[in-house]
């Protein structure tokens, strides 16, 4: 679990405090969730039910052998001596000011450590979670809960170890063993058991969690098997022709996609639509894959934090040639099929590509074979997660030093521990001196300038995120990083993308285009109230809340209803997440209903006080409803907590002006105006606050700057002219209100100024 602050919110919306007369941000939703609460854990399939395993294992006997033992078998298990592989006998382990004591007692395994009230207590272990490299414990609570301890077993070492070396995590940290960061129902336990429902309720905040068989078994990928069972009862020859003989999951015959995309659920960064339907017939109808977000993946696409393999592997060329997972990994044991070199070369030529000439690299050094030249070294750089567990780049990619050098992304000449000794020089020459220049231009260079806000980037994201020619989860991407951009390739980006053959750029599209009113906004959102995709269909529900009634057809009011619903019975599911809450206060405080907005915002900050989305955005409700003290509070909490959350300094600054507290306003929004010096309207509302402050000198250079970020502005021009002109500088004003008509021709006012300016030039006549 990373610490970086946004890991807690992938997916949701920041709205800034408004003022009277200043301009507020708005930023896109990014999480969405699903489906409708009636679907039941029976594979949400009435035909079928899940059977378990010892249905299956008399007839696939080989399947069932290859599975026992397997990563998937071991996923999970109750604490018996026979799943343990801690050390119980009065271990003691310290980390900080902390010491947990390892123990057996009756028959159980227990643990003597530091309690959600920070003092130490008991904890008796009922599951173990995982097997190797690192087997961790999870403990009840009250509530339905299970937490999983953040002391693991290193199984190699055979000796303890804290996930979060170097951190001391205090208990009211969401990410404390006791909170939500390491709660296993919502955080883990979909992809550790089989046919699992999680049951939380947001009324009495408990869980009642269930699952058909407790690791990841048979039916957790072909789904429910009744129906399968009961047609192979039947005599051989008496067997009905039955669809797929009644699994409700084909796994034989079967395109490379639908393959990968029957592992990514569980083997991908996301956020769920709901418990697994294995009868939803797109992915992003049970889940939204993560693009690729600063803090996740390095701008070129590599592996940064724990992103598990889907996001990697479909950027892969291999992926683009219907290489799938089978290729490599046995689908039931989950092993390699070959080892080394030999696994690669059942495609890649080994004269060609496992030779010297290829790699460069000698077989054989100081008398022993060389790791150097394995493909995987150059093409599947790891690195380690959960601090012990080595976990390689499905991207397959080939290494790019230059990169390095041009975007500060690793190369696995480095990475890999070969050259890391070396400089980035060194390895970019050497790289270029055996293959040649790097010629293929690589797409991480524009999202690196994307990140970077780089203003001379918009075109290139725009192609990038209209060519087919990229995976899509680029693509999105992409979409992602235009939507802080407002001109003309940014829009045409936006509306092809609406209408893409990809859900995740579609999603993309609709979560992040910001049209300029709501009349633009229902004629581009309101279409995908009918996308047949889940994820994309109640995103733009969410989107289209709060939107005026005459603004839609009837037929789209009726079918807006009712996405909306199931979006708000999607995020009620994930209640027990931060995210879930704040975005129900999104949707409830744009459909005006500002005390059911409070009430989830203020759920979501009771799960994290450190999630600052719902406290900016509860500032908004409250300072509609005049409790500018109470909004003023929560902004000073964001501020305590990122003192350089600039989006908190500017909302501060917004409502200190609307509060008539113009010094302290100007303050803040000058911090805001220094940390975004890309955002046009930041620096046009400091300029207001400074003008209402008599700091004269200070207002031109911030007017200036909007003006330059934003040249035809007609709020930024007349403020300008109007400055002048206030200041007897008519000949300065006069090129101000020319450039008002010229890109404001339907407008008068522009016209109405420069009569005014004409008429004081001539003195007044």
């Amino acid at each position: 679990m990373s610490r970086d602050p946004m890991s807690r919110w992938h997916w949701v919306a920041i709205i800034a405090v408004a003022a009277i007369v200043l301009t507020i941000p708005i930023h896109a939703v990014k999480w969405m969730a699903d489906d409708d609460d009636e679907r039941s854990r029976a594979g949400r399939d009435s035909a079928a039910t899940f059977v378990g395993r010892e249905s299956c294992a008399e007839c696939h006997e080989a399947a069932t052998e290859a599975w026992r033992g397997s990563d998937h078998d071991l996923a999970m298990a109750v604490a018996t001596d026979s799943t343990v592989l801690g050390d119980f006998d009065d271990a003691v382990f310290e980390y900080g000011d902390i010491t947990a004591r390892f123990y057996r007692r009756d028959g159980g395994y227990y643990v003597y450590t530091q309690g959600p009230d920070g003092e130490p207590a008991e904890f008796e272990i009922a599951y173990t979670f995982g097997h190797e490299p690192l087997q961790g414990y999870l403990i009840p609570f009250p509530g339905g809960r299970l937490q999983s301890l953040t002391i693991a077993w290193d199984v190699e070492r055979r000796e303890w170890f804290y996930l979060y070396p170097g951190e001391e995590i205090p208990p009211d940290d969401w990410l404390h063993w006791t909170r939500g960061a390491q709660n296993w129902n919502g955080m883990c336990a979909e992809c550790h058991s089989t046919n699992l429902v999680k049951g939380y309720d947001f009324e009495t905040k408990t869980y009642a969690t269930t699952w058909s068989e407790i690791d990841v078994s048979c039916e957790a990928c072909h789904g429910p098997g009744s129906r399968h069972v009961d047609w192979a009862e039947v005599p051989p020859m008496a067997r009905p022709a039955l669809e797929n003989y009644g699994l409700v999951i084909p796994t034989g015959g079967i395109s490379s996609r639908q393959q990968v995309e029957l592992c990514a659920p569980c083997h991908s960064r996301r956020s769920v639509l709901g418990d697994y339907d294995h009868t939803r017939p797109d992915l992003l109808d049970n889940i939204v894959p993560t693009v690729l977000e600063e803090g996740l993946y390095h701008a070129d696409g590599q592996i940064l934090d724990e992103v598990y393999v889907y996001g990697s592997f479909v950027q892969s060329k291999m992926f683009r040639n219907d290489v799938r997972c089978s290729d490599c990994h046995d689908v039931h044991s989950l092993e390699l099929h070959f080892e080394g070199n030999d696994l690669c070369a059942q495609c890649h030529l080994a004269d060609t590509y496992d030779s010297y000439d290829h790699h460069f690299h000698e077989e054989i050094v100081d008398g022993e074979p060389s790791e150097a030249v394995l493909c995987v070294k150059c093409h599947m750089p790891e690195q380690p997660y959960m601090v012990i567990d080595w976990r390689a780049d499905h991207s397959l990619r080939v290494p790019r030093p230059d990169l390095t050098l041009a975007i500060g992304v690793p190369n696995a000449c480095a990475q890999s521990g070969c050259h890391d000794d070396e400089t980035d020089e060194w390895n970019a020459r050497h790289y270029e001196d055996w293959y040649g220049k790097a010629r293929k231009p690589h797409y991480g260079t524009v999202l690196a300038a994307g990140r970077r806000a780089d203003r001379a980037a918009e075109p290139d994201l725009a192609r990038l995120a209209g060519d087919p020619l990229y995976p899509a989860i680029v693509r999105a991407t992409a979409l992602t990083l235009l939507a802080t951009y407002p001109g003309d390739s940014s829009a045409s980006a936006f509306n092809r993308a609406l209408q893409d053959e990809e859900a995740l750029v579609r999603y993309a599209a609709v979560s992040n285009i910001n049209p300029p009113d709501a009349e633009r906004r229902v004629e581009q959102v309101a279409p995908l109230l009918f996308d047949p995709v889940l994820a994309v269909r109640i995103h733009a529900a969410s989107r289209l809340a709060g939107t005026p009634s005459e603004l839609l057809k009837p037929y789209q009011r009726a079918r807006l209803d009712t996405a909306l619903a199931e979006y708000v019975s999607a995020m009620e599911y994930s209640l027990d997440f931060a995210f879930a809450g704040h975005n129900l206060g999104n949707v409830y405080a744009s459909l005006g209903a500002p005390e059911k907005a409070e009430t989830y915002y203020r759920a979501a900050i009771e799960i994290d006080h450190l999630f600052y989305p719902a406290k900016a955005n509860l500032a908004v409700v409250l300072n509609s409803q005049g409790r500018n003290a109470e909004a003023e509070s929560l902004l000073r909490q964001v501020l305590e907590d990122y003192p350089d959350q600039h989006d908190a300094q500017y909302s501060l600054g917004l409502l200190l002006a609307e509060m008539e507290r113009m010094e302290e306003a100007a303050e803040f929004l000058g911090r805001a105006a220094r940390g975004m010096p890309d955002r046009a309207r930041v620096h046009y509302n400091h300029a207001l606050v400074l003008q209402r402050v008599g700091r004269d000198d200070e207002v031109e250079a911030a007017l200036l700057r909007s003006l330059n970020l934003a040249p035809e502005n007609l709020d930024f021009l007349y403020a300008l002219a109007d400055f002048y002109v206030q200041r007897g500088r008519l000949r300065e004003a006069l090129p101000i209100a020319e450039r008002m008509i010229e890109a404001h021709p339907e407008n008068p006012v522009g016209r109405e100024v420069r009569v005014y300016i004409e008429r004081e030039l001539r003195g007044g006549e």
